[in-house]
C-alpha cells in the first residue's frame, strides 16, 4: 500500500512556515524516497515530543491526503500502558521501556520485542520566574539542591556563588514538577543522579520522587504554573518556552562551562547508539559548548504484527520524521537533530515494520 506521492512533499515548506512561531522555516528540499500511505495511525505518550509530532503529522497529512496521524500527549508512562494494551498503535516515550514493559509488549507484538526508534533529542530547560527575570547560571549541584528542598530561598549562598554580581531576590523557592509518569522527569532526575549524586539521593524515576512543590500533568502546564507566581522554578522540554516570557538557566557542563539550552548545544551531548537503538547521552560531557541536560524521545512500535493498513503508514510516517526535512522541522522548534549515522540505522529499523 505504499503510495508514490513523493512530489507532494514539495508542499511541506508552506506547512512548516505556518507552524513555526519565530518566522518562516528555511527551505527544505523534499527527501527522496519518502512515500505516502493512506489510513489512520494513533499514537500516545510523551508530551516532550508533542510539539515535534504536531509539526510532523500536520506536514505529513497535508502532503499525503487520506492519512490521519493522531497523537495524545498523555505522558510517557500512560503512552506505554496504552501501547501495551493495544489502544495506541505507537507510544512516544522519553526513556526506553523497562524489562517488565518489554516483556508485556511482546504479547502485543506477536512474540517479538517492539522497536524503540529514537526520533529527536530535546534540551530540558530549567525555567524560573523572578522579578525582572535576570539571566541565571546554575551548577548541577545547585539544581539538585533546589529541587530536593535543601535550598529554599533565591538569595541562598549556593545560588549567589553561581551568579556573582547578580542581584537575587530574598524570596522563597517553589519547585514545579510533573505529577504524571513522565519521561521528562526521568531525564531530569537521571541528570541529577549522574552529575550531582551527593545532593540528589533519590535516583532516577518517571514519577517525581519526593513531596512538596507544585505538581502538574503534562509539559504544557509547567510554564503556566511557573508563570503563575514569582519564586517558582520548573523543568520542561525547551520547545514549550517558545512564545513565553520565561528564561532558561545556563547549566554547567563537565568542562565547567555554563551553557544555555539550544539545539546546537544539546547535540554535542549525544553519545553512541546501542544495538537496541538506545541513544546514550553524555550528561557529564566536557565537549566545548555542550548543554548537558537533555532527553532522547523515542517512538515505540511493533516490528511485526500491525494491521495490514497500519504498517505501510507507519513506515512512511517515520521515514519522513527521520528525513533531513522532518529533522529540520523539529530543529526549528529547538529539538536537536539526530546525527546522520543514527538516522541511517533508524531508517533500516523502520523498513522492518510489517
Amino acid at each position: 500500500m505504499r503510495g508514490s506521492r513523493r512530489g507532494a512533499f514539495a508542499g511541506l515548506l508552506s506547512v512548516l512556515s505556518a507552524l513555526t512561531a519565530c518566522g518562516p522555516a528555511p527551505t527544505r528540499e523534499p527527501t527522496p524516497g519518502v512515500a505516502c500511505a493512506r489510513g489512520t495511525l494513533n499514537g500516545q505518550g510523551s508530551s516532550a515530543q508533542a510539539n515535534a509530532v504536531q509539526v510532523w503529522s500536520t506536514a505529513f497529512q497535508r502532503a499525503c491526503p487520506g492519512t490521519t496521524i493522531n497523537y495524545e500527549p498523555s505522558g510517557s508512562g500512560a503512552g506505554i500502558t496504552s501501547f501495551i494494551a493495544g489502544v495506541a498503535d505507537f507510544a512516544g516515550t522519553d526513556s526506553p521501556l523497562s524489562p517488565d514493559e518489554l516483556e508485556q509488549a511482546r504479547t502485543r507484538c506477536v512474540g517479538a520485542a517492539p522497536l524503540a526508534l529514537p526520533m529527536a533529542v530535546g534540551p530540558v530547560a530549567v525555567t524560573y520566574h523572578l522579578p525582572g527575570n535576570p539571566p541565571l547560571r546554575l551548577t548541577p549541584g545547585t539544581v539538585a539542591a533546589i529541587f530536593s528542598g535543601a535550598v529554599r530561598r533565591w538569595d541562598d549562598p549556593a545560588i549567589r556563588a553561581d551568579n556573582p554580581g547578580t542581584a537575587l531576590p530574598s524570596i522563597g523557592i517553589t519547585p514545579v514538577h510533573r505529577a504524571d509518569s513522565s519521561g521528562t522527569t526521568e531525564a531530569f532526575t537521571t541528570f541529577l543522579a549522574e552529575t550531582a549524586s551527593g545532593r540528589w539521593p533519590y535516583g532516577a524515576s518517571r514519577k517525581w520522587p519526593l513531596p512538596g512543590g507544585v505538581g502538574v500533568s503534562g509539559s504544557k502546564r509547567v510554564p503556566d504554573a511557573v508563570e503563575e507566581k514569582q519564586g517558582r522554578i520548573g523543568y520542561l522540554e525547551l520547545s514549550y518556552l517558545r512564545g513565553r516570557d520565561l528564561p532558561a538557566a545556563a547549566v554547567r557542563n563537565g568542562a565547567g562551562e555554563f551553557v544555555a539550552p539550544s539545539s546546537r548545544a544539546t547535540v554535542k551531548s549525544v553519545g553512541a547508539l546501542g544495538p537496541d537503538l538506545r541513544l546514550s547521552l553524555e550528561r557529564a560531557t566536557r565537549a566545548p559548548g555542550a548543554y548537558p541536560l537533555a532527553l532522547v524521545t523515542y517512538e515505540v512500535i511493533c516490528e511485526r504484527g500491525l494491521a495490514v493498513d497500519k504498517a505501510p503508514l507507519a513506515r512512511a510516517f517515520f521515514r519522513y520524521t527521520i528525513s533531513s526535512q522532518g529533522q529540520g522541522a523539529a530543529g526549528d522548534l529547538g529539538y536537536a537533530a539526530l546525527p546522520e549515522a543514527v538516522r541511517r540505522r533508524v531508517g533500516t529499523a523502520v523498513d522492518r515494520i510489517s
